[in-house]
C-alpha cells in the first residue's frame, strides 16, 4: 500500500474525519474526535533520525501491540506516542490485507471506548 491507499482506506470507515492538529506533515484520523491513526506523509518536523521509511502510528491494545511487535519486523513501538497503546507500522513491510485489517481494528477499539449511545449511530 501507498500512503494515498491508506489516506482512502481510513476515510471511508464510517464517521471518520481527518485533521492536521501537529503540522503539515502528519494526518491524523479521527471517530468522533478521538485519535485512532496518525500517518506520517514525509518531510517536517516528524521526521525520525534513523528512519525515513513510511510509517503511521496505529492505537491497539497493550498485548496487541506486544503481539504485533514480536511477529512482525515492521512493527515498533511508535515513536512519538505512548509506547504501551501506540505502535508504528512501516506499511511497506506488510501485507495490505493486513494493514486494512489492523486499521479496522484500532477504528473498532476507539469506537468500543465510546458511550453508547454515540457508538450506535456507526452499528
Amino acid at each position: 500500500m501507498n500512503v494515498e491507499e491508506i489516506r482512502e482506506h481510513t476515510i471511508s470507515l464510517p464517521g471518520v474525519t481527518e485533521d492536521q492538529p501537529f503540522g503539515d506533515d502528519i494526518i491524523t484520523f479521527r471517530i468522533e474526535g478521538k485519535i485512532f491513526l496518525c500517518l506520517w506523509l514525509g518531510g517536517g518536523k516528524h521526521d525520525m533520525a534513523d528512519s525515513l521509511e513510511p510509517r503511521f502510528a496505529l492505537k491497539l491494545t497493550p498485548e496487541r501491540n506486544e503481539e504485533l511487535r514480536e511477529r512482525f519486523g515492521g512493527v515498533t513501538p511508535a515513536w512519538h506516542w505512548n509506547k504501551k497503546h501506540w505502535s508504528d507500522i512501516y506499511y511497506e513491510k506488510i501485507d495490505e490485507d493486513l494493514i486494512k485489517s489492523w486499521i479496522r481494528e484500532s477504528y473498532q477499539l476507539v469506537l468500543s471506548k465510546l458511550p453508547k449511545v454515540i457508538k450506535q449511530k456507526y452499528i
